[in-house]
Order: C-alpha cells, then sequence, then structure tokens
C-alpha cells in the first residue's frame, strides 16, 4: 500500500491509460478522484467531477471543491490526425485546449493545494521528439506539456516534484484510430510490433505502474524528468528488424 493514506486527482480517469492509472493508484491505498466532460460512468470506484480542463474558471471551481492534495496526474488528451495545412482553428481550440491549456489550468490552480512532498505526473509522450505522421497538434502540444513539466519542476521545488510519463504505443482507442488510417491496417499493426523489441504494445497497466513509482515516496528524488515507456520503440533504428 504504497499511497496509503495519500490524495489524488488524475484527471481523464474514465478509460485508457488514466483508468489504468486510477485503478493502480486505488489497489494501492490512495484516495482518489477523476473527472471528464461527461457525466459519471456508471461503476467507476472514484470520485467523480464533471470538467472540461481547458475551461479556466471551472477548473478554478473544481479546486476549491477538492481541497488538499498529495498527488495530480495530467492525462486529460484529445487527439485529431491532421497536417499542419489541414487543421482549422476548432482543431487548434480541441487539442491545445485539452493537452496544453488543460494540463497548465490544473497545475496552475492545484499547486497552491498541494502538500510538501507532493507529485505531479504529466502524462506526455514519444509523439513530442519523434513526431507521428499527420499527427501536427498532437505532437505539438505534447511538446509543450514536457516543456512545463520540467518548468515546474524547477520552480515548485523542494515543496513539489513534478515529472512526465512519456508513453509509445499503448492499446487504447487513440492507437487503433492511428491504425485506421493506414491504407493497409493490418499491415501497419504488425510492422509497428516489428518495430518493438517487446514484440507488443503497451497496455494502460505498464503505465499505471510507474506512475505509482512516481507518486510514491520511493521516488524522493526523482524529479524534472522524462520517463519514456514505449517497449524500446524509440531505442531502435529506423530499420525494420523483421526484414533480417
Amino acid at each position: 500500500m504504497r499511497l496509503a493514506g495519500k490524495r489524488a486527482f488524475v484527471t481523464g480517469g474514465r478509460q485508457g491509460i488514466g483508468r489504468g492509472i486510477l485503478d493502480a493508484f486505488l489497489a494501492e491505498g490512495a484516495d482518489v478522484v477523476t473527472c471528464g466532460r461527461g457525466l459519471r460512468p456508471d461503476g467507476l470506484p472514484s470520485d467523480w467531477l464533471t470538467l472540461d480542463v481547458s475551461d479556466a474558471r471551472a477548473v478554478a471551481n473544481a479546486a476549491r471543491k477538492l481541497g488538499s492534495l498529495d498527488i495530480l496526474v495530467n492525462n486529460s488528451g484529445v487527439q485529431i490526425e491532421k497536417t499542419v495545412v489541414d487543421s482549422t482553428d476548432a482543431d487548434w481550440d480541441l487539442v491545445m485546449g485539452a493537452n496544453a491549456r488543460g494540463v497548465f489550468n490544473v497545475c496552475r490552480a492545484l499547486i497552491p493545494l498541494m502538500q510538501d512532498g507532493g507529485s505531479i505526473i504529466n502524462i506526455g509522450s514519444i509523439s513530442a521528439d519523434v513526431a507521428d505522421p499527420s499527427m501536427a497538434l498532437y505532437n505539438a502540444s505534447k511538446a509543450f506539456v514536457h516543456g512545463l513539466t520540467r518548468s515546474i519542476a524547477v520552480d515548485h521545488g523542494p515543496s513539489i516534484r513534478c515529472n512526465a510519463i512519456c508513453p509509445g504505443w499503448i492499446e487504447t482507442g487513440m492507437l487503433d484510430a492511428g491504425f485506421e488510417r493506414a491504407d493497409d491496417p493490418a499491415k501497419a499493426r504488425s510492422d509497428a510490433l516489428a518495430r518493438h523489441p517487446t514484440r507488443r504494445f503497451g497496455h494502460p497497466e505498464d503505465i499505471a505502474s510507474i506512475a505509482v513509482w512516481l507518486a510514491s515516496d520511493e521516488s524522493g528524488f526523482a524529479t524534472g524528468q522524462l520517463f519514456t515507456v514505449d517497449g524500446g520503440m524509440t531505442a531502435a533504428s529506423p530499420l525494420n528488424p523483421g526484414l533480417f
């Protein structure tokens, strides 16, 4: 029970990586609150706030309800598959609103509520460093998250630690949407698997495991860092190992 007695707020805990982190935190003894734009999902095992993180006023109101916190996970995010030229102002507002402004809003509102020794965990992406094609706004939004993570660690230490987890290809709806854009989705999936030394894609539980460590006192000397969890994909040459 590494998180016993700690209170956590996880944005976007309805499904995917956020739900994996929520479940892992509960299993380790944390008191968890999560949020999303819609109504509380059936069967959710934690407290729920209906919240659009891109709305600064709504986030400030939510902060007053949450009270003091030990752990903050910024996981809410959206993805649009377009190039810069194809992206509209509405696309910018949606992606940057959730992925960049949302993280900023939540950190700005909740850092004053965090206990000494608190841990902020931002969900970044390998896409901030190795751009996925036709994902211009998503890639850029995650680069913002990485920069903000370092700034928070520098400006708000030693009372608060801030790190980012940079997932690779995780089995969620976002991954499926990416493959569906390919001319041959099955071939695209098999080719991508061959580029992973682990020969599998990640699961939300893989990200949740490192989130638990970063939230716990065991990681007390880790701050301002970007932790890549991608099955070794970005460690490999671009040559497809399946051809050799």
